[in-house]
């Protein structure tokens, strides 16, 4: 079977300069989703989305919009407004499980409400030529809400339901629910793709061999730790290439580029690629102590020579031991 693999979007992470970074010195992804398009009770495309979602900035991407929103009205403004910039396909998030979030009935908190769900698909379907596709958790208090939605979205041309395998109030706590999961495949005639802790080569070859309907897979935190990922399971290896190091620092250098194009001051820039190294720190499961004196940089000079630190304690690491297979799993 071939498996397309599918980027998460990750707010504040994943936009068109980690995509773009991304597809310079990686592969595996087929194609990302953008960060969600949210109004806050304004009917309004505010600059960030706007320069996420230009054309010009995702010349070498298959990019597709996301909106997050539990308003009609809204959602077909994003929807005409992503279809003037020559998209034709928008999905909706209804996976966030962030409080601030779902105590406004928006993200996973929506999937309680089947019947609002369908008054907001038959309008969008009724009022625009968009492609709908959908991000969704099981549910928000428990894993059999999103039985009661499926047959509301049997009645729409969805193309595509990717289901997070955890509930709402999870978080991102807890394992995923893959029993859970099951129960989706045998109750919905839609085409749904998973998502949750697809962290390893060998997690993702354990996740296609219980799952063999399933085709697409969706890559979210496990992708920002570790971009090889994609292309190792495409590669059915579980080997990081030579180069691992060099091919790691010139991302590494083009993303804190990016950063200090957009942010203001040292300080921002620094603590934006801090955010990314919650997560590279995986990478690297051999240099806790140069990567517990990263997380403390304050300037520039800091920040640069404790990267240079990490890489070269890396590379003499490297050169003595076998690199660790699975190591995020």
């Amino acid at each position: 079977m071939h498996h397309k693999l599918i980027s998460s979007p990750l707010q504040g992470y994943t936009d068109f300069h980690f995509r773009n970074a991304f597809q310079q010195f990686f592969s595996g992804i087929d194609y990302f989703y953008a960060p969600y398009i949210r109004f806050n009770g304004k009917m309004v495309i505010k600059p960030i989305y706007e320069r996420d979602l230009k054309l010009k900035n995702n010349t070498t991407l298959e990019v597709i919009p996301q909106v997050m929103t539990c308003s009609a009205d809204e959602f077909i403004f994003a929807a005409k407004y992503v279809l003037s910039l020559g998209y034709k396909e928008l999905n909706w998030n209804l996976g966030c499980p962030y409080p601030m979030v779902t105590n406004k009935g928006m993200g996973s908190g929506l999937i309680r409400d089947p019947e609002k769900i369908d008054r907001i698909l038959d309008r969008v379907h009724t009022e625009t030529d968009i492609i709908v596709s959908m991000k969704m958790r099981m549910g928000y208090e428990h894993a059999g809400e999103i039985l009661d939605v499926f047959p509301i979205l049997e009645k729409y041309p969805i193309k595509n339901i990717g289901i997070h395998a955890r509930i709402g109030a999870q978080l991102y706590k807890g394992g995923t629910d893959l029993d859970a999961f099951q129960r989706c495949i045998d109750h919905s005639n839609q085409k749904l793709y998973f998502n949750g802790d697809i962290t390893s080569v060998a997690i993702f070859e354990e996740l296609a061999e219980r799952f063999p309907s399933i085709d697409h897979w969706m890559l979210g935190r496990g992708l920002i730790a570790d971009p090889f990922l994609p292309g190792m399971i495409k590669n059915k290896t579980q080997q990081y290439p030579d180069n691992k190091l060099e091919v790691f620092s010139k991302y590494h250098d083009t993303l804190f580029t990016a950063a200090e194009q957009k942010l203001t001051g040292e300080k921002a820039v620094i603590r934006k690629m801090l955010s990314y190294w919650e997560y590279f720190s995986t990478l690297f499961p051999n240099q806790a102590r140069v990567i517990k004196k990263l997380k403390k940089a304050k300037t520039y000079e800091v920040y640069d020579d404790a990267v240079k630190a990490l890489l070269e304690s890396e590379k003499k690491w490297d050169s003595s031991n076998a690199i660790p297979e699975g190591y995020l799993s």
